[in-house]
C-alpha cells in the first residue's frame, strides 16, 4: 500500500476517541483544513474548499493528544496518509482520506499555549490553552501570557 507524507493545517472536527487494541492504545479524530480565497466581490477573505480526514494516533502520541486535543482546537498534523476505499450497507462504493500521524501540535498561529507544569514529575508538560481575543484564566492579557512563557516580564520591550 502506497502511503504518502503530508503535513496538514486545520481544526479538529470531532471529539478525539481512546481506543485499546492488541497493538496498543489508539487515538482517532477528524480534522479538517480550509482553503482560504479573496472574493473578488467584496474583496474579503473567505472558505473555500475543505479536505477532511480520520487520524489516528499510536503510542506516547496517542496519549498526549488523548489528554490535549478536543474538537475545535486549531492543530497541525503529520503523517502518511493514504485513502481507504469501502462499500456501503447500501452498496454504495466511497473513499476517505487516513493519515497515521508521527506528530500532532497546536497552531499556535491561530492560538497561545501557556506551559502551567509538569504533572507527577512527568516528562510532558501540561499545558493551558489561551484563547487570543480574551484573558488568560488567571487574568492576564494575551501578551502578558505570551512574555511570562517566554520568560520576560509582561510589556518589557
Amino acid at each position: 500500500m502506497f502511503e504518502t507524507p503530508m503535513t496538514v493545517v486545520g481544526n479538529v472536527i470531532s471529539e478525539p476517541k481512546v481506543r485499546v487494541t492488541s497493538a496498543g492504545e489508539v487515538v482517532s479524530f477528524r480534522m479538517a483544513s480550509n482553503s482560504r480565497r479573496r472574493d473578488p466581490d467584496t474583496g474579503e477573505w473567505v472558505n473555500d474548499k475543505t479536505l477532511y480526514l480520520s487520524v489516528s494516533c499510536w503510542r506516547k502520541l496517542a496519549s498526549g493528544v488523548a489528554a490535549s486535543l478536543e474538537k475545535g482546537r486549531p492543530i497541525v498534523a503529520h503523517g502518511t496518509v493514504r485513502t481507504s476505499e469501502y462499500v456501503t450497507g447500501e452498496g454504495e462504493h466511497r473513499s476517505t482520506l487516513e493519515m497515521t500521524a508521527t506528530s500532532v501540535g497546536l497552531d499556535l498561529s491561530r492560538c497561545i499555549v501557556k506551559v502551567v507544569g509538569f504533572p507527577n514529575g512527568g516528562a510532558a508538560p501540561v499545558v493551558e490553552v489561551v484563547d487570543p481575543e480574551s484573558p488568560s484564566s488567571d487574568g492576564a492579557a494575551p501578551a502578558e501570557v505570551v512574555a511570562a512563557v517566554a520568560g520576560s516580564e509582561a510589556g518589557a520591550d
